[in-house]
């Protein structure tokens, strides 16, 4: 399985708040499927959120962790998603949390994670948990 590190608040808002499309300035043959989300070290203002998307917590933006998978469904020039603002979209669909976020480094690009830590991913998907507090993807009213 491949990963891509995204910076905070953006992870988050891929895996809890509905953000389906991630914007890239490059393509890559490996953006299909599923990959894992990493939470990079950086941290973005969350005033850059759409306002109709609630904010996360204080304990929310977990960092230098794999917090949860996604599926690419394909990779777009143009889109009418609130979330699209860059030369390329990577289209986001079925975004499953993880119970438990697993530390481990990013990368730049589409990365391939170590045997431990996928294996770690498959036992908590299998599990079926939701994390602790996890809202899914509920816009603010």
């Amino acid at each position: 399985m491949r990963a891509l590190t995204v910076r905070q608040q953006w992870a988050w808002a891929i895996i809890h708040a509905g953000k389906d499309i991630e914007n890239r300035s490059w393509a890559s043959k490996h953006a299909t499927g599923t990959i894992a989300v990493h939470a990079g070290s950086g941290l973005d203002p969350l005033d850059r959120l759409p306002r109709d998307v609630n904010r996360p917590g204080d304990n929310d933006l977990v960092r230098g962790a794999i917090i949860g998978v996604v599926d690419i469904a394909g990779v777009v020039e143009a889109h009418p998603s609130k979330w699209f603002s860059a030369p390329l979209g990577w289209m986001l669909r079925n975004p499953r949390p993880l119970p438990k976020p697993i530390p481990c480094t990013g990368r730049l690009g589409l990365w391939q994670l170590p045997s431990s830590v996928r294996r770690a991913i498959d036992r908590q998907l299998r599990s079926g948990r939701r994390p602790p507090g996890s809202k899914g993807h509920t816009p603010r009213r």
